[in-house]
């Protein structure tokens, strides 16, 4: 697809120059941050919505689902970067009013709806993506997402519930949820799990892949070696020695996850 500025070359490079924040901004982009509010009946969610004012025309789209802890810079920063690929990008509000937890008991409470009821991931996710569709740069046939821990967990529960999506990607989420249904889920999965993850048990991932398999579902896993949970995060090992949480930063990690979710984006699109 021609709006994603994207080609072999540009992966090698992008791979053999890639920093902690994965390199320099092209100095011929103008990013646009915009704040946005959407309802799901009384409530408020605050999102962040980030695309290059300087690229003509409709482009896929991308909605980014932050960890437990809430829509920090974090996803946002994520945001920036699909943005800088050519693509629209919305980090997702998905605990409402831009709530942020302050330690992992906080998370765990804001986090906990959504375990219990997995359709709230679905519902608050289909409000975000309205609002995304709103935007004229949004090409609606194309539209996939992302998420991070937590988020992994919902953009998966997401779209094994139905959600009208291209494809998602997991980055060191949790597996267990919603059983896959073939007749509600459509979109294509990757799924990129640290290989050290404390979290999510041998077991969790057995039966993830069986449910998948028994439906045929189109997924690829991949298990990134000596990665733990939350390795995409350059703040993790700073948040694991605050919490006493077995996370850890893994440079390498982040960089192939990263890579491999571009190849899979770009799989998905040109086909």
């Amino acid at each position: 697809m021609k709006t994603i500025r994207l080609n072999i070359l540009i992966i090698f490079l992008f791979m053999v120059t890639v920093s902690t924040s994965f390199g320099a901004k092209d100095s011929s982009l103008k990013i646009r941050e915009e704040k946005v509010t959407y309802s799901i009946g009384d409530k408020t969610f605050k999102g962040v919505i980030v695309y290059d004012e300087t690229q003509a025309g409709k482009r896929p789209a991308v909605l980014v689902v932050h960890e437990w802890w809430g829509l920090t810079d974090y996803p946002i920063m994520r945001a920036r970067k699909l943005a800088e690929l050519g693509y629209i990008a919305m980090a997702v509000d998905l605990y409402g009013d831009g709530k942020i937890a302050a330690n992992p008991t906080e998370a765990q409470e804001l986090a906990t709806p959504f375990y219990k009821d997995p359709q709230l991931s679905k519902t608050r996710l289909e409000a975000a993506l309205a609002k995304l569709k709103e935007y004229e740069q949004t090409d609606s046939q194309n539209i996939f997402a992302i998420g991070y821990c937590f988020g992994g967990s919902v953009v998966l529960n997401s779209v094994k519930l139905g959600n009208d999506l291209k494809g998602v990607v997991s980055f060191h989420g949790g597996l267990a949820g919603v059983p896959a249904n073939k007749d509600l889920l459509k979109a294509k999965i990757l799924v990129c799990h640290g290989g050290n993850d404390k979290f999510v048990s041998e077991n969790e991932v057995k039966v993830f892949k069986y449910q998948l398999d028994s439906i045929g579902a189109e997924y690829k896993f991949i298990a990134y070696l000596n990665a733990t949970h939350a390795f995409t995060n350059p703040d993790a090992t700073k948040i694991g020695k605050q919490f006493n949480m077995p996370i850890e930063y893994n440079q390498k990690a982040d960089m192939d996850s990263w890579n491999d979710m571009i190849l899979f984006f770009n799989e998905i699109l040109n086909k």
